[in-house]
């Protein structure tokens, strides 16, 4: 991440770029973390709550017909 403090900038390539077609991509990273933050909310499921303190699970019983 690069923080401009002018209208141009220069970028240093590795040797073995040169030659090669190449794409860079420029976005604030402001904007990019509201649309990520969109994309990752989800609606959730909201349940019942219920007391289970004390509960004791008896397999037994479960399984009756």
């Amino acid at each position: 991440m690069i923080t401009a403090d002018r209208n141009k900038l220069i970028l240093l390539l590795p040797d073995d770029f040169l030659g090669k077609q190449i794409e860079v991509i420029a976005f604030v990273i402001e904007e990019a973390k509201s649309k990520a933050a969109e994309l990752k909310k989800t609606k959730t499921f909201s349940a019942i709550q219920l007391d289970t303190r004390g509960f004791k699970f008896n397999r037994d019983e479960a399984n009756e017909r």
